[in-house]
């Protein structure tokens, strides 16, 4: 997945949650309590909503841009998100590097 994080931010011009498959769902769902055991099931069951979702890329953009470090998020886990943040701020080093 290429982050792109441009200056006009998707989830800036649109209004992406008016559209998101999660807004009739419990936001606790989003939210779970550690990463393991039961956890692990709440997670998937919040990745199962964002699954084919027409505002998962914006909302995963936006969690991003914000640095939204709790719940799940554009089909994200908290952990999926630090790992995608840390290689994209890899590649912008490179290429400041390389300029």
């Amino acid at each position: 997945m290429a982050l792109t994080w441009s200056r006009t931010y998707e989830w800036d011009t649109d209004d992406w949650r008016r559209v998101a498959a999660c807004q009739d769902t419990d936001p606790d769902l989003f939210f779970p309590v550690g990463t393991t055991g039961p956890a692990i099931e709440q997670i998937d069951a919040a990745k199962a909503v964002c699954h084919g979702c027409e505002a998962q890329p914006a909302c995963l953009e936006f969690a991003l841009a914000t640095n939204q470090e709790a719940g799940v998020w554009g089909g994200t886990s908290e952990e999926e998100r630090r790992k995608l943040r840390k290689a994209w701020l890899a590649r912008q080093r490179r290429a400041a590097v390389a300029s």
